[in-house]
C-alpha cells in the first residue's frame, strides 16, 4: 500500500521502487530523487487531480460573486471560478463554451457570466444563457453549451473544491473532532494578510518543514519563545497531521470550551496539514491558511489567505509575526533543496519522537501514487 511507486517506462532507463517502512524505527525517509528529478515531479502532480482542494472562505464573497482560483489553475491545469448565487454556491469552469476563452480573469460582482470575446453569456450556475449571431445553428444550445461544474463542499465556512474526489466527510471528519466549537463560518476575510511567496525548492520540502516541530528551537527563536516545546503535541489522522502548539506562561491561546476534546490545555495554535497541499493554521486571533502551490521540481509558490475571528489577538502569541516566521522556513527548504543535488546524499532517517508527521506524509504520498 505505501510503495511510493514504481515507475517503468519509456523516459526511464531504470527500474524503480521506492518505500517508506510503516515502523518508523526502521524507516528511512524518501530519497533524495523525488524532490529533483522532473519526471517524478510530474507524477505527483498529476496525483493532486484525486484530491481535496481548499478554494476560499465564505467571507471573500463579501465584496465580489465571482471569484477565480488562480492558484487551481496552476496545479489541475483546469481554469476555475466559483460563484455565489443567493445563498447557493457553485464551482464552475472558466472556459468559455464557444472558443475556449478565460470569462472572469479578476473577482466581480455580477448577474450574469459574460465571454469577452464574442458575448456568448451564462447565469451565476454555469447555464447557457445567450450567444449573438448563432441563428440557425442546429441542435442548439444542448447541455454541452453550459459550463461544467466541479464538486464544492462546504466545511464551517471553508470551500473545498476537486476534479476527481469523493468522501468530503471523512475528509474533514478530524477536523470537526477537534473544532466543532470553533465559529469558523464566522470569520472575516483580512485582504492585509495576503502573501504570496516563490521558495527555490521542491514544495514537499515545503510539507515536510512544516510537519515537524523538530526546527523550532533552532530555527524560530522567536516562536520558541511562545511556545512550550517540551509540550509540542502531534497527531495523526488519515488523510493529514495536527500538530498542536502548547502556549509557554502568559502567552496569548485559546479559551476553550469544555465540548473540546483538548480542554485543560493552554493552546496557542492548531497546525492542520490536509494532504496534500492544505494548511490551515488557528490561532487565537482567526486562520492563517497555507496553500503550497507546486511549480516544477525545484520551484514553489506559497500562497496565504488570512481570516480573521478577533481582531484585538492578531498581533499575539504564535501567530503573531508570520512574515517572520516564512522567511525562515523558506532560507531553510531552499539550502535543502541545495543539499539534496549531491550526488553524496541519498536518503536519512526519521526523530520516532520528533518526526511522525514527516513520516506519514511520506506514507500517505506513496499510498496516493500506487493507487493512482
Amino acid at each position: 500500500m505505501y510503495s511510493l511507486f514504481t515507475a517503468l517506462d519509456s523516459s526511464y532507463s531504470v527500474y524503480m521502487d521506492y518505500n517508506v517502512d510503516k515502523d518508523i524505527r526502521k524507516a528511512k525517509t524518501l530519497p533524495s530523487s523525488i524532490y529533483k528529478d522532473t519526471r517524478i515531479f510530474k507524477k505527483v502532480i498529476s496525483s493532486f487531480k484525486n484530491q481535496w482542494l481548499f478554494a476560499t472562505h465564505t467571507s471573500s464573497f463579501t465584496n465580489n460573486n465571482v471569484i477565480p482560483l488562480h492558484y487551481l489553475e496552476q496545479i489541475l491545469n483546469e481554469s476555475m471560478i466559483l460563484t455565489k448565487n443567493d445563498e447557493s454556491y457553485s464551482c464552475l469552469s472558466n472556459i468559455c463554451t464557444h472558443r475556449g476563452m478565460l470569462i472572469c480573469d479578476e473577482a466581480c460582482s455580477t448577474s450574469v457570466l459574460r465571454c469577452g470575446y464574442h458575448g456568448r453569456t451564462f447565469s451565476l450556475d454555469g447555464h447557457f444563457s445567450n450567444m449573438p449571431e448563432f441563428e440557425g445553428v442546429k441542435d442548439f444550445p444542448s447541455s454541452d453549451d453550459n459550463l461544467k461544474s466541479f464538486p464544492l463542499k462546504d466545511w464551517k465556512g471553508l470551500l473545498f473544491t476537486g476534479l476527481n474526489v469523493s468522501d468530503f466527510e471523512n475528509y474533514v471528519s478530524y477536523l470537526d473532532y477537534k473544532l466543532s466549537w470553533m465559529p469558523i463560518e464566522k470569520f472575516s476575510e483580512n485582504q492585509s494578510s495576503y502573501r504570496s511567496y516563490d521558495v527555490n525548492a521542491n514544495w514537499a520540502l515545503y510539507v515536510d518543514n512544516y510537519l515537524e516541530g523538530f526546527h523550532i528551537p533552532f530555527v524560530h527563536t522567536d516562536l520558541h519563545d511562545t511556545l512550550d516545546y517540551d509540550e509540542y503535541r502531534t497527531e495523526l489522522f488519515d488523510n493529514g497531521v495536527l500538530q498542536i502548539g502548547i502556549a509557554r506562561e502568559n502567552e496569548s491561546h485559546f479559551v476553550l470550551p469544555s465540548s473540546s476534546p483538548d480542554y485543560g490545555l493552554k493552546v496557542a495554535a492548531y497546525y492542520f496539514w490536509l494532504f496534500p497541499n492544505i494548511m490551515l493554521n488557528f490561532y487565537p486571533w482567526g486562520l492563517s491558511v497555507n496553500i503550497v502551490v507546486p511549480i516544477s521540481a525545484d520551484k514553489t509558490k506559497i500562497v496565504y489567505y488570512g481570516y480573521v475571528w478577533n481582531k484585538d489577538l492578531l498581533h499575539k502569541g504564535a501567530g503573531a509575526d508570520l512574515d517572520k516566521v516564512e522567511a525562515e522556513d523558506q532560507d531553510i527548504v531552499e539550502k535543502v533543496q541545495r543539499g539534496i543535488q549531491s550526488e553524496i546524499y541519498v536518503s536519512g532517517r526519521y526523530s520516532p519522537t520528533k518526526e511522525t508527521g514527516v513520516h506519514h506524509f511520506h506514507r500517505l504520498l506513496s499510498s496516493s501514487l500506487s493507487n493512482k
